[in-house]
């Protein structure tokens, strides 16, 4: 009797559990497929599946370079005989309609359309109506979106070129008016030799140059169009993938069908520009934390980039300059990141593509917004001139010169110079006095061949004056770099303006 209500049970609990899977199952009559590729698919995508399918909220973005790469596509069919100049036309005008409208926030986005590319393709659908469905002859969204990309990244980079351009200019106008104020040079962030504060500012602006030309680098091999490329074997439509490109303003259509769809190589070699970008940006910020803080006073921030506490009246604290420091890590994660998703796909297309645009818009408003609150500090700061010099009665910067003319004037081989020069600040420490005050007496009991002559040499602007090789820090060799810094700046344009 109880195997037979141990058997009944059983057979309850699956006809329950049946019963609860019909009811899970969607209801197909009722349910709608995607309306531009699910001719296969006979139900509607889980809403889990729709959540993490979709890209619409990041990849909106494109809209621009969509439309503008649509119309180009379009035409191309239009002259090659492969859609009517009726249909052309119908495309042209509808895609500059719904550009209006995206741009006047008219069009409601939706998770059920996936992307961009989709919206925009229904919507012209309603507007022009079977027209619509041909112009995604001899393409796919593999190479639509790729394209997008392309042409979005390189007008990114003239934006991004040009606040590193305002950047530069900002530190140029800063060092002007100190090309002969002396502050100390740090190794180690222990005293070193003194260095001008120009000299110190144009070491950035150096920086900033380099960056600026990986950008450059990075738009040249990117500039090749994919259209045409379509899903990733190329298309049967006698496409003139040439007239696309030239129309998009790329220098020529990409090589290899495969490769067109599949690389993201010049997405991940903008990620790398950033990353070091980035990290020139946090060690200037770094420079301005240290600064400003009373133990050095070199340079004091305007009320709009410094924030107060809390709880201490007293505070005045750099937090912008901190906060585009915190910055640098996230961009040399996305180039992780991006990297990471990169390294293990086969050719060609795999939907973790879809990342890409993320990562990448993420790290394009980090740097816009970082440059820019990089520039405006270095604008309105002031310079603590005599802080700066105080700071370099600290930590004997003069000692190398001492170095320097033994070997010089005595013909003193360098290491038995370096000795010499060690032994003179162990006396002047002893007695609490700088190089420069050591009597001769004092001098005699290191060295006899010692003399005024060395004293004379012992000040601040001789030392930085007698550094006068190409790219030293003497104000004669920091004049001429400051000139070519600006005319470079002046005259350099981004590649694609």
């Amino acid at each position: 009797m109880g195997h037979i209500l141990h058997v009944q049970g059983v057979w309850s609990f699956l006809f329950k559990m049946l019963l609860l899977t019909v009811t899970a199952m969607p209801d197909s009559s009722s349910s709608s497929a995607n309306p531009l590729w699910g001719g296969r698919f006979a139900a509607a995508a889980a809403p889990l599946l729709q959540q993490i399918n979709a890209s619409i909220n990041v990849d909106k973005r494109l809209y621009h370079e969509d439309i503008d790469a649509s119309r180009a596509h379009a035409a191309m069919l239009a002259e090659q005989g492969i859609i009517s100049r009726d249909d052309n036309n119908a495309i042209q005008q509808g895609l500059e309609t719904i550009r209006g409208e995206i741009t006047a926030g008219k069009m409601a986005f939706t998770p059920d359309l996936e992307d961009i590319h989709m919206h925009i393709e229904v919507r012209l659908k309603q507007l022009i109506g079977d027209a619509a469905g041909r112009l995604h002859t001899g393409r796919s969204r593999n190479d639509q979106v790729v394209t997008d990309f392309r042409l979005w990244l390189r007008r990114t980079i003239t934006e991004v070129q040009n606040d590193i351009t305002s950047l530069a200019q900002a530190l140029l106008l800063a060092a002007a008016p100190h090309v002969e104020t002396i502050l100390p040079g740090y190794t180690h962030l222990q005293p070193a030799q003194p260095v001008t504060f120009a000299h110190h500012l144009l070491a950035y602006e150096a920086m900033l140059r380099r960056d600026y030309g990986r950008l450059s680098d990075c738009a040249v091999r990117l500039n090749e169009c994919p259209l045409g490329a379509a899903a990733l074997a190329g298309t049967t439509y006698p496409l003139n993938r040439a007239s696309v490109a030239k129309a998009l303003g790329f220098d020529r259509p990409t090589a290899n069908s495969l490769d067109s769809v599949s690389s993201r190589d010049f997405a991940l070699e903008f990620l790398a520009a950033a990353a070091i970008l980035g990290t020139h940006l946090s060690r200037l910020a770094e420079e301005l934390v240290l600064w400003t803080s009373p133990a050095f006073g070199f340079v004091r921030l305007s009320d709009a980039y410094t924030t107060g506490s809390s709880i201490m009246p007293n505070k005045k604290n750099p937090d912008a300059a901190e906060l585009v420091r915190a910055k640098t890590p996230g961009l040399l994660a996305a180039f992780s990141h991006l990297a990471g998703i990169l390294k293990g796909l086969p050719l060609a297309y795999s939907k973790d593509l879809q990342d890409d645009k993320k990562i990448v818009f993420e790290a394009v408003d980090t740097l816009h917004l970082s440059l820019r609150v990089m520039a405006g500090m270095i604008a309105d700061m002031t310079v603590n001139v005599a802080a700066m010099r105080t700071a370099c009665g600290k930590g004997h910067l003069l000692a190398t010169e001492v170095a320097d003319w033994c070997v010089q004037t005595m013909n003193m081989p360098f290491r038995d110079a370096h000795h010499l020069a060690a032994s003179l600040v162990n006396k002047a420490e002893a007695l609490g006095l700088d190089l420069a005050d050591l009597s001769l007496d004092v001098l005699h009991t290191v060295d006899p061949r010692l003399n005024e002559h060395l004293k004379s040499v012992l000040t601040l602007e001789a030392a930085v004056a007698r550094r006068a090789v190409p790219g030293g820090t003497a104000p004669i060799r920091v004049r001429e770099a400051l000139a070519q810094a600006t005319q470079w700046w002046d005259q350099t344009t981004p590649l694609f303006s």
